[in-house]
Parts: structure tokens; C-alpha cells; sequence
């Protein structure tokens, strides 16, 4: 072990999560990451929630656009009940930690582990001789961001689970190579209900900011009258609805809607069903609608109020980036210490 470092198999209870400030917060990032973020904030578990504006730039980003998004991301953490007194929430370029431990990781990964990963393959898509290296190596960076903070655990949501096992081969690696115990193992965290939303126009995709109908998706940013019209509209079949999850197996638009439900009232599938089961969705609908209306109007009102005073989001962003370094600072130091580097 090396000289002067104390490592130990026992570590802190302390969750890490990040989302990249690409712009359009949807129902879709709400209920499947940030209400469980501020669902664990209010378990008394030590949090810390990133905008990993580093990783946005893997593609290009016009600098305005990334400024505004950014804040708007974070504007979308606090009006979810992240309290910035309670959670430390800052962007990811202000802890310069998280690119230092990502160059020592690119040294511990190995170039197979980083070609078997399937989000690189489908971002960069048939032209990957042109995709930039940073998109290549960003697996390495995401370890870096949860393990400068020793963080134990992480909500991921599906299409992340395989970064998350890298990272897990990353600690394994780097403490087997140096004889030390100092990265813990992080387990991932894949909740229930809801944590893939899916489009109201076609219960089989996801609901993303990219497609091109803005009907398919609930917007953070939308007013109560939009939410109540998007649900209103939402496609559906002309069933009842089951008195049980299973009778949902193969109705993926209204299993979609029951799931949102669910969610939204803290329930699970079955719950809802017991109340709902057998009644059309000329009647289930509108009991959505207001349901969605009430839980999410006052987070896009309070983002919009946020958005009018960027200096309010940039100080909270600066005081949780302090925070953050006074956790990294130490971790990358001993991480030089155990591999060598004289300081």
C-alpha cells in the first residue's frame, strides 16, 4: 500500500447522479430521476446531483444554448424538491477533479472494455471515424464523476446500466492493480414504476425531447392547460381498464398511462387498478390529467420564476461546487498518492 494512505473496505452511504443539460426536460427525466432524487435527499442519505456539462460537449453544444440549458437543468432539480441546503447540486466543469480522475482512468481502462459499449455505437452511428474522442472515452469520465466522490450508489436508469458496470470494472481494476481497497464497488440503483416513460403517442418508444411531435411528450416547461391537453389526447384503445398490472401486458399505450399515474400518486400499478379497474379512459383521462396538472404546473411555474434570475442558479451552483471539491479534493489526492505521483 502506499505511503501515507489510510484506505478502508467501509464507505460512507452517499449517492451521485448526473444529467447532461441538453435542453427539454420532459415528464420522462421527472419521474425517473429527478422526484427519486429528491426522494433520496429526503431519506437523510447523503446526495450529490451534477449537471455534467462535460459531458454534453462529447457532441457539439453552441455555447449560449449550453449556458441556458445548464441553468435550466439546474432550475429543474430545485422546483423537483432538490434542496440545495440539503443535497449539494453544482455543474460538472466547475470541479476540475472530475477530469483529473478521469485521465487516471482512461489509464486503468482498456480499449475492449470501451468498443463493447453500446451507447458509443449508437451515438457515434455509421460515421465513428468522426466522432470525437471525448464521446469515445466518456464511460471513463462518468466513473470519475461517481467515484471521486466515493460515491456508494447511483439511480441509473437502463440505457446507463452499462456505463455503471464499467465503472464497477474500473474500481475493481485500479484497486486490484494497487493492492488497496479505496474505490468502492458502486451497486446501481433501477426503481420501479415509471422509470421508463414512454411516448403518448406511441406507448412502444420512449418519450424523448427529440421527437419531432411535442405531443408525444410532457415538457417541464409546459402550463397547466398544455398538460391537460397532451393527456387528453394521449393515444389509448378502446378497452376498460384491468383490475390487474397483468391485464396491461399487452396494451403498452394504457399501460404507459397507468404507470404515469402510479407514479405521479406514489402508488403502485396495482393500487391504482383496484380503483380504476373497469372504467374507460374517457373517465380514467381526466382524473390523469388533473393528477399531472396538480403535481407538475407548480415545478414549471417555479422553473420559469428561477430562469428570471440566473444569478440566483449561479450562486447555488458555485456554493454546491465548493462543496463538492472539499469531498473530490482529497479523494484525487490520495488516488496520486496510492498510484505514485510525487506532490
Amino acid at each position: 500500500m502506499s505511503e501515507g494512505v489510510q484506505t478502508s473496505p467501509a464507505f460512507k452511504t452517499r449517492v451521485f447522479s448526473g444529467i447532461q443539460p441538453s435542453g427539454g426536460l420532459t415528464l420522462g427525466n421527472y419521474l425517473g430521476a429527478l422526484k427519486r432524487f429528491a426522494d433520496a435527499q429526503n431519506q437523510g442519505i447523503e446526495t450529490i446531483y451534477c449537471m455534467v456539462d462535460m459531458h454534453a460537449i462529447t457532441v457539439w453544444q453552441d455555447p449560449a444554448a449550453l449556458r441556458r440549458q445548464t441553468r435550466e437543468l439546474a432550475a429543474g432539480f430545485i422546483a423537483s424538491g432538490v434542496d440545495p441546503n440539503r443535497s449539494i447540486l453544482f455543474n460538472q466543469s466547475q470541479v476540475a477533479e472530475h477530469a483529473q480522475l478521469a485521465w487516471v482512468f482512461n489509464c486503468v481502462a482498456r480499449m475492449g472494455w470501451m468498443k463493447r459499449m453500446t451507447q458509443f455505437k449508437d451515438k457515434a452511428g455509421k460515421n465513428a471515424e468522426n466522432a470525437s474522442l471525448g464521446l469515445f472515452g466518456y464511460p471513463a469520465l462518468m466513473a470519475a464523476d461517481i467515484l471521486v466522490y466515493h460515491a456508494t450508489h447511483v439511480p441509473v436508469g437502463e440505457d446507463q446500466k452499462q456505463h455503471l458496470e464499467l465503472t464497477r470494472d474500473i474500481a475493481t481494476k485500479f484497486n486490484h492493480d494497487y493492492g488497496v481497497d479505496f474505490f468502492p464497488i458502486t451497486e446501481p440503483v433501477i426503481e420501479g414504476t415509471a422509470t421508463r416513460v414512454m411516448s403518448l403517442r406511441d406507448g412502444s418508444k420512449k418519450m424523448s425531447k427529440s421527437d419531432p411531435s411535442d405531443a408525444s411528450r410532457i415538457n417541464m416547461t409546459d402550463d397547466a392547460e398544455t398538460i391537460a391537453s397532451k393527456i387528453r389526447k394521449a393515444r389509448t384503445d378502446p378497452d376498460a381498464l384491468p383490475s390487474e398490472a397483468k391485464g396491461l401486458s399487452e396494451r403498452p399505450e394504457a399501460r404507459n398511462l397507468v404507470n404515469i399515474y402510479a407514479a405521479l400518486s406514489d402508488q403502485t400499478v396495482d393500487e391504482v387498478l383496484r380503483d380504476v379497474g373497469g372504467r374507460q379512459f374517457s373517465e380514467f383521462k381526466p382524473m390523469l390529467a388533473d393528477l399531472a396538472v396538480a403535481k407538475l404546473s407548480p415545478i414549471s411555474s417555479e422553473m420559469a420564476r428561477l430562469m428570471q434570475n440566473p444569478t440566483e442558479i449561479d450562486a447555488i451552483l458555485r456554493k454546491g461546487a465548493d462543496q463538492a471539491r472539499a469531498i473530490a479534493a482529497p479523494i484525487l489526492q490520495q488516488t496520486y498518492d496510492i498510484i505514485g505521483m510525487v506532490r
